[in-house]
């Protein structure tokens, strides 16, 4: 085939496809509440199969010491889950005992955001009126984003009491996954048509490799980020030190912006206090994140992604954009796969046309 033919036909190709994307896209209405439901369902799996994959390396390592699979198998699964529940058994009423007196704080937290919006709206008021106008532009924008996030919150807690069966099903999915993973991965292979076996096995293997180390490390780096924050705070008599060490907890998963979106919480409930305690807090944030980023990311993450800061920054804009907070917590995990995926399908089609400049080991080197 001629290759101005060729280019023309991948073109149609891409063409063809943002026309269907597009009906996609406009079909919304009918589909969307049918992958809500669908989700719904398989929840307690994907929550199964991802505790599953976190445990499954650990269990091996131990059974490759010479002890007995299910063994294995149950005293991991009782650590964890035996952890995890005693943690919510502890944890859950100081929990709800402090976003309740947070809920009764807002008043509060109203009024120290007024002054501060006060002050700044003082400051600029000499300022030309096209510069003043964006500055109120933003204060405005600023309200409506952390609004919509305090209902996001509200709304996810709700749901989350309302899962209750959903939640505790979860460990005992999550048990029969680790018992029977070498069943599901023959079941797997034997489901897969026969010619994608070998391409889908280098796929996930190299998935794996680029992303497996970076998910459990970076968990347990936050796990322990969250844990002493928590314990810090408390230490200072800090207001709310479980809820603001889960928040720092879970927002330090996303790289670069991460640090701060978890910070802006703790400094002005802190303000509320004293300017002390705002020194305090931001003391305790920036020894968290000097420990995370010079001791306990190199240590246990190590640069397990292989994935440029651009391509990372670009990531995590992309996740805001779709899907706020949760989209940047999954946007970096998810291009890392895209990544590897490209790359697989760049390799494949390279050797269709029997022209192929990629090595072996060129799928794991950065973009």
């Amino acid at each position: 085939m001629n290759i101005s033919l060729k280019w023309y036909y991948r073109l149609g190709f891409l063409l063809l496809f943002m026309i269907v994307l597009f009906i996609f896209i406009k079909l919304q209405p009918i589909w969307l509440p049918i992958l809500k439901v669908m989700f719904k369902i398989l929840f307690p799996f994907i929550a199964a199969a991802f505790i599953t994959y976190l445990l499954h390396p650990l269990i091996e390592r131990i059974h490759e010491g010479g002890l007995h699979r299910g063994l294995a198998v149950f005293i991991i699964y009782f650590l964890f889950f035996g952890g995890v529940g005693y943690a919510f058994y502890k944890g859950l009423p100081e929990f709800i005992k402090q976003l309740k007196d947070l809920a009764e704080s807002v008043p509060e937290l109203t009024n120290q955001y007024m002054i501060f919006v006060d002050y700044i709206q003082n400051k600029t008021a000499a300022w030309p009126d096209g510069i003043q106008e964006r500055v109120n532009e933003g204060i405005v924008s600023i309200e409506q984003r952390l609004a919509a996030i305090l209902s996001n919150v509200i709304n996810s807690i709700l749901e989350l009491v309302g899962s209750l069966f959903t939640i505790a099903i979860i460990p005992f999915i999550s048990f029969y996954m680790l018992k029977d993973y070498a069943l599901i991965k023959k079941t797997v292979w034997y489901l897969t048509p026969r010619k994608w076996r070998q391409g889908g096995l280098l796929l996930l293997r190299d998935i794996d490799k680029s992303l497996g180390s970076y998910i459990r490390g970076q968990t347990l780096v936050c796990v322990v980020i969250g844990t002493l924050t928590a314990l810090l705070f408390w230490l200072f008599h800090m207001k709310y030190p479980l809820l603001l060490g889960i928040i720092i907890g879970i927002t330090n998963v996303i790289p670069y912006f991460g640090p701060v979106i978890g910070a802006i919480p703790a400094v002005i409930i802190a303000s509320t206090i004293s300017v002390k305690m705002v020194m305090i807090t931001a003391g305790i944030i920036f020894s968290m994140q000097f420990l995370e980023g010079n001791i306990l990311s190199p240590l246990i993450v190590g640069k397990s992604l292989h994935m440029h800061p651009l391509i990372i920054i670009l990531a995590l804009f992309a996740g805001e954009e779709i899907g706020g907070i949760p989209g940047m917590i999954l946007s970096v995990p998810l291009f890392a796969i895209l990544k590897v995926g490209l790359l697989h399908t760049i390799k494949y089609f390279g050797k269709k046309n029997t022209v192929n400049p990629f090595k072996q080991n060129e799928t794991r080197e950065e973009i």
